[in-house]
C-alpha cells in the first residue's frame, strides 16, 4: 500500500510553508500528496450554515491546491476536509501517511518553533513521523549542501526508525547524513561489573560510544550506500548537541518513544527542546 505524504492545513503562513515542503517531498519520493483541514461549524456566524460554512472552508484549501499543483503539474493530490477537532483529526491522518507535515510559528527573535496544543498533541500521538516547518524556512537550504542531522540513542533497535527515516529523507535529497549521538559521564552508581567490562574492551567512554554508534548505522550504510555519512559522537546532552548543529542541517531527525504513561502521551525531553529551538525542519520519529 502506498502512503502518501500529508499536510496539515489551515489556512495559516505555517501551514502553507507546511504544505509547500510536503508537496516538494512527495515530488522526490514519487508519492502522492493528501492536504487535510479540520473544522468546526461556527454557530456564532447565524447568517452562514453548515454547508455555507464548508464551502468556505473548502474553497481556501482548494486555492492552497491549485498553488501546489501549478509548482508541480505531476503531483497527484487529493483533499480531505473533515469536520472534527485538528487535534484527532491530524493524529488519525498521520496513522495512514508516510509523514504528517504540519506548519509552527517561529516565536519572537529566537528561532524555533511555537507548538500550540494542538501540535504538541499530534506529535505525542501520531504513530507516524511527523515533521514541524517553521514559516518562512528557504527551500534553497534544502539543497545547499547541508546534512540530514539524526540524534541516534541507546542500541542499534532504538533509533533504527528514526535512523531509517533519515536515509531514506537523505537518499531522496541526494544528501549525506549525519549521525549524532551524545554521552555523559554517568554516576558512579550507575556502573555495573558487566557495563565496565564493556567499557574496557572499547578502551573508555568515547571510543564505546563511538563504536555503539558505528553498530546502529551499519545496516543502514549496507541498504544506502549510495547515502555519505559522518558519525558525530560528542560529549554533552542530546538537546544541546543537536542544536549545535540545527544552524547547518537541512532536516533534524529525532525519535521518540511511542509509549503512554499515566499522565498520557508525551514527547519526550529531547524532542521537546529541538523542536522549540531549531533553526531547521524537524521530524520527530515514534519508535517501540
Amino acid at each position: 500500500m502506498t502512503r502518501p505524504i500529508t499536510a496539515g492545513v489551515d489556512g495559516t503562513e505555517e501551514s502553507l510553508a507546511a504544505l509547500d515542503w510536503a508537496a516538494r517531498e512527495a515530488v522526490r519520493r514519487e508519492l502522492p500528496l493528501r492536504v487535510v483541514h479540520a473544522w468546526r461549524y461556527a454557530e456564532a456566524l447565524a447568517a452562514a450554515d453548515r454547508d455555507t460554512q464548508r464551502g468556505w472552508v473548502s474553497e481556501g484549501v482548494a486555492e492552497a491546491v491549485r498553488t501546489v499543483t501549478e509548482r508541480h503539474p505531476g503531483l497527484a493530490v487529493t483533499t480531505d476536509v473533515v469536520e472534527a477537532g485538528a487535534g484527532h483529526a491530524l493524529a488519525e491522518a498521520a496513522a495512514g501517511a508516510e509523514m504528517l507535515v504540519l506548519g509552527s510559528r517561529g516565536h519572537g527573535p529566537v528561532v524555533g518553533f511555537l507548538l500550540g496544543s494542538v501540535g504538541q498533541q499530534v506529535i505525542a500521538e501520531a504513530t507516524r513521523p511527523v515533521v514541524l516547518v517553521r514559516a518562512g524556512a528557504e527551500p534553497t537550504a534544502e539543497v545547499a549542501g547541508r546534512d540530514v542531522v539524526v540524534g541516534q540513542q541507546g542500541g542499534p533497535e532504538d533509533s533504527a526508525a528514526a535512523l531509517r527515516f533519515a536515509f531514506e529523507t537523505a537518499a531522496a535529497r541526494g544528501a549525506a547524513v549525519r549521525a549524532v549521538r551524545a554521552w555523559t559521564l554517568p554516576p558512579v552508581f550507575a556502573y555495573s561489573p558487566g557495563s565496565l567490562r564493556l567499557l574496557d574492551e572499547a578502551g573508555g567512554l568515547e571510543p564505546y560510544e563511538k563504536q555503539a554508534l558505528a553498530e546502529a548505522l551499519q545496516p543502514w550504510r549496507e541498504r544506502f550506500p549510495e547515502v555519505p555519512v559522518a558519525e558525530h559522537v560528542e560529549m554533552g546532552s542530546a538537546g544541546q548537541v543537536l542544536l549545535s548543529l540545527s544552524g547547518r542541517a537541512q532536516l533534524m531527525v529525532v525519535g521518540r518513544r511511542a509509549r503512554r504513561t499515566a499522565v498520557g502521551a508525551r514527547i519526550g525531553s529531547v524532542a521537546h527542546g529541538v523542536l522549540h529551538h531549531a533553526d531547521c525542519p524537524v521530524a520527530v520519529v515514534p519508535h517501540e
